[in-house]
C-alpha cells in the first residue's frame, strides 16, 4: 500500500502508552503510522508541569514528520474519572451539579475544567457524559451522568458543554447511544438496551440531539447493544453501520467526527477482536479509533485497516470521509496553540476556582432522612470502603505527589474526634466483611463510608450487620447505597470520596446545622 494511505489511516488511530514521557513505543507509532492522536491515563500523570512538558514533546516529535498536530485527550469528567488530579482544580462528579441545583456554576466549573486542561496541552476533553442514569444497578456511569432523567441531563450536560467549548478544547458527547439503562460494564462484557426505537428518542437519544444543536465537535459510541436499531444483538452500537451511519448521521443529522470507546474493553477484545473490530467500526462510519493500552494490539489494528482499505473491504472513499472530519477537529483553538502554550502551566487551582468548586461539592451535599450529628464526646469507629483495583471508572490515588486516601479519618482528627479507623476493600471479600463486623462490635458511633454498596453483596451484609442506633452511613459513590439502611442516624451523599467531596460530609456529621 503506498505511504500516503498508511499515513491518512494512521491519522484515524488514537492510541494511549505506559510511560511519564516519550518512550518507544508512542514514539514508534507517531514516526512510522503517523498516528493521529494520543490518549493520556493516569499512568502518564506524575504532575501538571511533567504532563504539560509531556504533551509538548509529544507535538514536537509528531512536527518533525507531520504538518497536523496530535490530538492529546484525556477522559477528565470529574469526580472520580480525574486523569489529572493533584495540582488541578478538583471538579466534582457530574451527579453532584444537578443535586447544587446551579446550571450556570455547572457551565463555569466546566470553563475551568476545560481551560486548565488546555493550558496544560490537552486539547481534547473527553466529556461531557450525556448517558441518562436510569438503571440504579448500572455499573460504570452512576455519578458520572449529570442525572437520571433526560431532561435533566440536557440542562447540565449543555452547560457542561458550553462550559468547555468557551474553554477552546475539543468536547467529546458520550456514550452514544447511551449507555444509562445498562446493568454490566462494558469494560468487561457486552451490555444490550432492549427499548424500542420509540422509547430511545425519548428518552436516551435526547441529550445527544442537544448536543448536535449545541456544535458537539466529537461523539464516543458505546459498547452497548440496541436490537431495536442494529438486527444483530451480537452486534454493539461502535460496529453497526445502522447506528452510527443510519441513525446518528442520517437521521440525527451529525456531521461532526465520531470516535469509538476503547476496542480493548471486553466487550469489543473478547468478541469481535481489537483488530477485527477497527475494521468494522471504521465501516460502520466512525472517524476515529481508540485503542488505549497494548502497542501489540494498535499495530494489528493498523495493519488489518491497511489490509481492508488495500483489498477493498474499506473503500477509499470512507477514509478520506474520516480524515477530512479529524482535519476538521484539528482547527481547535486548542490544537493549533501547542507551539505558543507555556512550558510551565500557570493559572491552575485559583482562589476563585477552588471557592467555586467548594461551594458546589457542599451544595451538593445530600442528607437523607433524619439526621443527627455525631457526638464529638464519644468515640467512633470508622470503616472505610475504599477503591484498591483500579478501572476505567474507579481511579486509585497511586500515591505520587502525597496523594490522599479516600477516607475521613484525616478530617474527622482534625475536627477534634476520637477515631479509630479499618478499612476494606470495594470487593468487601468475606474476611473483611467478618474483621469490619468485629471490628464494630461495642462500638458507641458507627461511621461506615460505603462504595456502590448497592452493588456489592458483601458491602450490604456489613451494613445490614450494624446496630442503627449507632449508626452514621456515608455514600462514597453512588448516593443510592443510603436506601440500605434507612434507620441510621445519619445518611449522607456527595456522589464522590475524594478529599473535595468528603470535605463537606465531615463538617456535616459533626455539625448539629
Amino acid at each position: 500500500m503506498q505511504t500516503t494511505m498508511q499515513h491518512n489511516i494512521g491519522q484515524l488511530f488514537m492510541v494511549g502508552f505506559d510511560a511519564l514521557e516519550p518512550n518507544e513505543h508512542i514514539i514508534g507509532l507517531i514516526r512510522e503510522r503517523r498516528i493521529g492522536g494520543v490518549i493520556l491515563f493516569r499512568r502518564n500523570v506524575h504532575t501538571p508541569a511533567q504532563v504539560s512538558a509531556l504533551c509538548q514533546k509529544l507535538q514536537e516529535i509528531n512536527a518533525e514528520v507531520s504538518d497536523q498536530p496530535l490530538l492529546i485527550a484525556l477522559d477528565q469528567e470529574g469526580g472520580m474519572v480525574m486523569r489529572i488530579e493533584q495540582g488541578v482544580t478538583p471538579i466534582p462528579a457530574a451527579m453532584a451539579f444537578q443535586a447544587a441545583g446551579s446550571v450556570q456554576d455547572c457551565q463555569q466549573v466546566n470553563f475551568i475544567n476545560g481551560d486548565e486542561m488546555r493550558q496544560i496541552g490537552i486539547n481534547m476533553l473527553l466529556a461531557p457524559v450525556l448517558d441518562v442514569n436510569n438503571n440504579r444497578l448500572n455499573p460504570i456511569i452512576g455519578v458520572r451522568a449529570y442525572g437520571e432523567d433526560a431532561d435533566t441531563v440536557v440542562r447540565y450536560g449543555m452547560a457542561a458543554l458550553r462550559g468547555q467549548q468557551a474553554a477552546g478544547v475539543i468536547v467529546t458527547a458520550k456514550h452514544f447511544p447511551g449507555h444509562g439503562d445498562t446493568a454490566v460494564d462494558s469494560h468487561y462484557t457486552m451490555a444490550l438496551v432492549p427499548h424500542s426505537l420509540e422509547r430511545l428518542r425519548a428518552v436516551e437519544l435526547v441529550p445527544f440531539r442537544a448536543a448536535i444543536d449545541g456544535g458537539v465537535d466529537a461523539i464516543m459510541t458505546a459498547h452497548v447493544a440496541f436490537p431495536a436499531i442494529e438486527a444483530d444483538p451480537s452486534v454493539p452500537a461502535t460496529l453497526s453501520k445502522a447506528v452510527l451511519s443510519g441513525l446518528l448521521r442520517e437521521e440525527m443529522g451529525y456531521q461532526g467526527a465520531i470516535i469509538s470507546d476503547c476496542l480493548e474493553m471486553g466487550a469489543i477484545a473478547d468478541g469481535v477482536g481489537v483488530a477485527a473490530g477497527a475494521v468494522a467500526t471504521l465501516q460502520a462510519g466512525c472517524d476515529i479509533v481508540l485503542i488505549s493500552h497494548r502497542e501489540d494490539q494498535q499495530r494489528a489494528a493498523l495493519e488489518a485497516v491497511s489490509r481492508a482499505v488495500a483489498q477493498g473491504v474499506i473503500d477509499a472513499q470512507r477514509i478520506d470521509e474520516a480524515l477530512a472530519r479529524v482535519r476538521r477537529l484539528k482547527q481547535a483553538r486548542a490544537v493549533g496553540d501547542w507551539r505558543e502554550r507555556a512550558a510551565t502551566p500557570g493559572g491552575l487551582m485559583t482562589a476563585e476556582s477552588i471557592a467555586l468548586t467548594k461551594k458546589v461539592q457542599k451544595a451538593a451535599l445530600r442528607v437523607q432522612g433524619d439526621f443527627r450529628p455525631l457526638d464529638p464526646a464519644l468515640p467512633v469507629r470508622l470503616i472505610t470502603v475504599e477503591v484498591r483495583s483500579r478501572s476505567e471508572v474507579d481511579e486509585v490515588a497511586n500515591g505520587r505527589n502525597n496523594e490522599a486516601r479516600s477516607s475521613m479519618l484525616p478530617a474527622l482528627r482534625q475536627a477534634g474526634l476520637d477515631v479509630t479507623e479499618y478499612a476494606m476493600s470495594a470487593e468487601a471479600l468475606d474476611a473483611e466483611v467478618a474483621a469490619a463486623i468485629a471490628f464494630a462490635d461495642g462500638a458507641q458511633q458507627i461511621v461506615v463510608q460505603t462504595y456502590n454498596a448497592m452493588l456489592v453483596e458483601g458491602q450490604r451484609r456489613l451494613l445490614a450487620a450494624m446496630p442503627v442506633d449507632k449508626l452514621w452511613v456515608v455514600a462514597g459513590r453512588l448516593p443510592y447505597d443510603l436506601d440500605l439502611a434507612p434507620q441510621a442516624q445519619g445518611r449522607l451523599a456527595a456522589f464522590g470520596c475524594r478529599p473535595a467531596a468528603l470535605e463537606p460530609v465531615v463538617e456535616r456529621l459533626i455539625s448539629a446545622a
